[in-house]
């Protein structure tokens, strides 16, 4: 067991707490478990698998393992562990990931030779180290930005590099780019705190979620790993059950800002009425010469489409097309009472989510400066950002209710095309 230690170091603050600091400790089916009294108000959970050996802690030590490990280690060598009948659901849930993700990689076929399984379940675990502990760091860091106030993050861009440095080091590229985006918050006008109050709870609530991802059903489990930034194989998707049906293109959207050019396909059903996100990067943003590249608005094709995990599942691989893309017609349009009712579905199963496609029969009105989409029953939410689109598209309504895709954002609704007839205007 010493043997194991990464340093001496670790070995001697193990040995102090392998008494009354370990709590609620058990061993069944070749794992180790128990709570172990930290810093914080609440205990560690340290697991260790001891046929590998394999560990797990939430604590945030970049040792691996660290020293509750270590100390659940020792008390079990010398027999201060009691047999249980089953593992504790945090331990049972730890080793199904681990499993889990075993299965994935088995199944992958192996690039350049024979596959380390044990490596990459090592490697696997201890990424998952490396990020609670940088999820750690920033829960110490979005609790002084409250405690000390917002004051001194008004005057730059700046407030946030540091701690997203930190994310890129514990390989939780998702919070990171949360973290780059959030710098611009102070600058974005009146009411930026309490914008910038609500992202730093949204960070916290994934933080909270990540630390508690084993006892998560497997959806939102996914939805956290998602957000956190991990990935996820184009073959383990691919993998994934097939929806098979004629895809509407509602709207293409490209983003060249970024570090990376990318574009957004909003797809929908015509059969099943399911939505679906495909998404395309290219660095040179010449997306035409990528498969699916082509696909404009208002043209539909029949294909497979292989959506990834996560609730609700909205991004997807397109597969196997059965037909070539050619003129799609109008959709089914709906109102904003039903927009509202399936945004509020989707963010009770995705509470981090910022966007979700709609359709809604409606047609653009004033209001003082801004533009709203009204629908007939008089509901109107904000067209952001309006500019040309709402002027294109009160030309193509003439005053009449027309369909209109929309992509909701918290912000309001950004219009991405609506149909004269069975015609597609890109808005």
């Amino acid at each position: 067991m010493l043997a194991l230690a990464p340093d001496a170091a670790s070995v001697s603050a193990a040995r102090r707490l392998t008494g009354a600091a370990l709590t609620g400790t058990g061993a069944a089916d070749g794992l180790v478990w128990g709570l172990c009294a930290g810093s914080g108000s609440k205990p560690y959970q340290a697991v260790v698998d001891l046929e590998d050996p394999a560990y797990r802690c939430s604590c945030p030590s970049r040792k691996f393992p660290c020293k509750h490990a270590l100390a659940l280690l020792l008390a079990w060598a010398g027999g201060a562990v009691p047999e249980a009948a089953e593992p504790a659901a945090y331990a049972a849930a730890w080793r199904h990931e681990r499993e889990a993700r075993a299965a994935t990689a088995a199944a992958r076929p192996a690039r350049g030779g024979v596959r380390d399984e044990a490596a990459a379940a090592r490697r696997a675990d201890q990424r998952d180290s490396r990020v609670a502990a940088g999820l750690a760091e920033l829960e110490v860091w979005l609790r002084d930005q409250v405690r000390t106030g917002l004051t001194g993050v008004a005057g730059g861009y700046g407030h946030t590099s540091r701690i997203a440095a930190r994310m890129v080091d514990a390989q939780a590229a998702g919070v990171a780019g949360t973290l780059r985006r959030l710098a611009a918050v102070p600058a974005s006008g009146e009411g930026w705190p309490a914008r910038l109050l609500a992202e730093y709870g949204q960070l916290h609530l994934l933080v909270r979620a990540y630390q508690r991802v084993g006892e998560l059903a497997a959806p939102l489990a996914a939805v956290v790993r998602s957000r956190v930034g991990y990935p996820v194989g184009r073959e383990e998707v691919l993998a994934e059950p097939a929806v098979t049906d004629r895809w509407l293109v509602l709207g293409v959207r490209d983003n060249l800002e970024g570090t990376v050019a990318a574009r957004r396909i909003w797809l929908r059903g015509t059969r099943t009425g399911r939505y679906a996100l495909l998404l395309l990067f290219e660095p040179s943003g010449m997306f035409a010469r990528m498969p699916g590249g082509e696909l404009g608005t208002g043209l539909a094709f029949e294909a497979d489409l292989h959506f990834y995990p996560g609730a609700p599942p909205l991004r997807a691989l397109a597969g196997t097309q059965h037909a070539a893309a050619g003129p799609g017609g109008a959709p089914q349009a709906g109102d904003i009472a039903g927009l509202l009712r399936a945004v509020a579905g989707a963010l009770a199963a995705d509470p981090w989510l910022t966007e979700w496609p709609a359709v809604v029969l409606g047609v653009p009105v004033r209001s003082g400066e801004e533009w709203l989409l009204a629908d007939p029953t008089g509901a109107c939410l904000p067209l952001r950002p309006a500019g040309e689109a709402a002027w294109l598209l009160a030309a193509v309504s003439g005053g009449d209710p027309v369909p209109v895709a929309v992509e909701w954002t918290p912000a309001g609704l950004v219009p991405l095309a609506c149909w004269h007839g069975d015609r597609a205007v890109a808005l």
